[in-house]
């Protein structure tokens, strides 16, 4: 289960730099009120602690992930 909601958190983080590349729009900034704000910045580091997290799929066999 942590492992499909780092996913999921993953490609949110994903999807909002491709905004940020192709619109320069950051969203989480947008609906936070600013990218310094402190949910804005809690958000961010969710996010990236499920991208870290996701790292280990690299080193894991299918099974492995399912559980």
């Amino acid at each position: 289960m942590l492992s499909k909601i780092a996913l999921i958190l993953t490609i949110v983080g994903a999807l909002n730099w491709g905004s940020i590349g192709l619109f320069q729009f950051d969203l989480v900034a947008w609906i936070c009120g600013g990218a310094g704000t402190l949910w804005a910045r809690i958000i961010y580091t969710v996010v990236a602690l499920a991208g870290i997290w996701c790292i280990t799929f690299l080193f894991s066999s299918p099974k492995e992930r399912d559980h």
